[in-house]
Formats: structure tokens, sequence, C-alpha cells
């Protein structure tokens, strides 16, 4: 396995998914690792499975340039520069970080296509609640991709 995709949220399903692939590549070579954040565009919603591309591409071309949206791609580097620092330690030393916006399961598909990896590792750590009533990416990209899904807990 040489690239490995690591959606990377800021939450402490990140911190799962270093020590996953600490212990999957435990003693062997060090993959390529590509550490992806999807920008959300509002907080957590129901209605976020509903919401269609053009609705997305309307909302991300409103925020470009604004003060709402360099706060966005602030905190998305904030959380990639603690993951890549995480993966550092481990001795993970060849990463990429890529931002996408849009919808997060999509956009962790569409990163593992466009970036050919071969293994996507994704946390898994919202509560049954939130999953009932909110959707559940994990389960999305677990159901839509089209290489093997770690969920790391």
């Amino acid at each position: 396995m040489n690239r490995v995709l690591v959606a990377v949220d800021g939450a402490k399903g990140s911190r799962a998914c270093v020590e996953a692939c600490v212990r999957l590549f435990a003693g062997r070579q060090p993959p390529t690792l590509i550490l992806l954040h999807v920008l959300r565009y509002g907080g957590p919603s129901a209605a976020d499975g509903l919401s269609i591309d053009a609705e997305l591409a309307e909302l991300r071309q409103a925020l470009e340039g604004t003060p709402q949206m360099e706060a966005l791609n602030a905190k998305a580097e904030a959380a990639l520069a603690t993951q890549r620092a995480l993966f550092e330690q481990h001795g993970f030393h060849d990463l990429h970080s890529v931002i996408k916006s849009g919808r997060a399961a999509e956009g962790i598909l569409n990163g593992a296509v466009e970036h050919k990896a071969e293994l996507i590792v994704i946390g898994n750590t919202r509560s049954l609640i939130d999953k009932l009533m909110l959707g559940d990416v994990a389960q999305q990209v677990a159901n839509g991709a089209a290489v093997p899904v770690l969920l790391a807990r």
C-alpha cells in the first residue's frame, strides 16, 4: 500500500486516524499520506445530504474573499497542521495536505480518486444520536468507496 488518504476534521476522530495508521504501518515503510479536509459551510444539519451542487457552488462563490471564508480556510489549515505534526512524530514524512469544499463524504471519495489512494482512513467517533439525526459521513464513505476504508475509533 503506497498511497493512503486520511480524512481530517480536527475532532478526536483525527487522532484516532493517526493511531490507526501507526498500528497498521508499524515496522513497514510508511506510505504517502494525503491529509484531506473538507470545508463545511455552516454547522451540521439534517439538510446536509439534501444540498445540491448548484446551491453549494453558489454559497462557495458568495463566501469567496470574505472574512468567513478566510476563517474557514484558517481552521482547515490549523487542523491539517496539527494532524501533520502528529504523523511526523510517528515517522510519517511523505505528507500532502489537501483542502476541498462541499459535502464531506463526496469530497473524501473524490479526493481518494483524484489522489489515487489505495486506502481511506476516516474517524468514526460520533454518537449514535448524531449519526441518526445528521447522517454518518464515515458510513457514506464506506458505502461509496472503490478502495478499502478503515474506520478509526
